[in-house]
């Protein structure tokens, strides 16, 4: 099975003023350049393709779209082929710790625009790796943590990327298949505002509910 097959389980479809809005957290487009892979993945090419199978007629994502802090020859042609590949779709990039300079990429393309956040019909939209704004909202959709869980069946240990539920703040888990995650109490703590949680749902990319936790 391709690695590329849980994008539409790593992601949220939802609508908006803006139409059919697709949400995916942390790509890290550019990570086998940070990791020293001496493979080529082609992330940024089935992601594209992906967002535009979903027909959605924008896309957000909370943050860290690139890996890499920088933003090397390599990596810029990376993120051009992403962006020409997407086409007209709208696009929103709520700004995250590694999108240093992504501006000089995107601003190439009219439909495209980064903000640290976006608030769209109550419901905030950001990475999550600063304060939280002083606004009112309904709901916020964020990323940074890269959660997952542990699951223990029969002596066996598997670890499994998870959604949190915390409040009104929704965690999405990484949208790169390659990238394992951090177990949601760890990952939890590197969110500011998220910090002193208490508890927190669980959910499996399938739609499963798995419970709640103390985190």
């Amino acid at each position: 099975m391709s690695p590329f097959s849980d994008f539409g389980h790593l992601s949220l479809l939802i609508d908006t003023s803006l139409g059919k809005t697709l949400l995916i957290a942390d790509p890290h487009i550019g990570f086998e350049l940070s990791r020293g892979l001496r493979i080529r993945t082609h992330l940024e090419e089935k992601l594209a393709e992906f967002v535009l199978e979903s027909n959605a007629d924008s896309l957000v994502i909370l943050g860290d779209l690139k890996e890499p802090l920088g933003l090397s020859f390599r990596l810029k042609e990376m993120l051009l082929r992403f962006f020409s590949t997407l086409g007209d779709v709208r696009v929103l990039i709520a700004k995250g710790n590694h999108d240093g300079r992504i501006e000089e990429v995107a601003g190439r393309f009219s439909n495209v625009e980064v903000r640290e956040y976006f608030l769209i019909d109550g419901q905030l939209f950001l990475h999550g790796h600063t304060k939280l704004p002083r606004i009112d909202f309904d709901e916020a959709f964020l990323g940074h943590a890269h959660p997952a869980y542990t699951l223990k069946s029969g002596g066996v240990a598997r670890k499994v990327k998870v959604f949190v539920r915390t409040g009104k703040f929704l965690v999405l888990p990484t949208v790169n298949p390659y990238i394992e995650g951090f177990d949601v109490r760890e990952g939890l703590k590197l969110v500011p505002f998220l910090r002193n949680a208490k508890k927190a749902e669980l959910f499996l990319p399938e739609g499963i509910y798995l419970g709640a936790i103390d985190v």
